[in-house]
């Protein structure tokens, strides 16, 4: 009941590697009829590829650190 549809989301986690959570808290978003605008993350694990398995959902992606 948090999110209604037609709403925009931005999701926020603490970290990016594979993007299973991120795309998963993205599709239940989806499911509720919201709008993914974008992902914040305070640190990314690049050489896990995870960014590219996010675009699919926005594209307005970034964090703050990467590793």
């Amino acid at each position: 009941d948090a999110v209604s549809k037609g709403m925009n989301v931005f999701i926020h986690d603490d970290l990016l590697a594979t993007a299973g959570t991120a795309c998963a808290t993205a599709e239940l978003i989806k499911g509720q009829g919201a709008n993914v605008i974008g992902f914040g993350f305070l640190i990314e694990l690049g050489f896990l590829n995870g960014r590219a398995k996010l675009e699919q959902h926005s594209k307005n992606n970034f964090a703050l650190l990467q590793y």
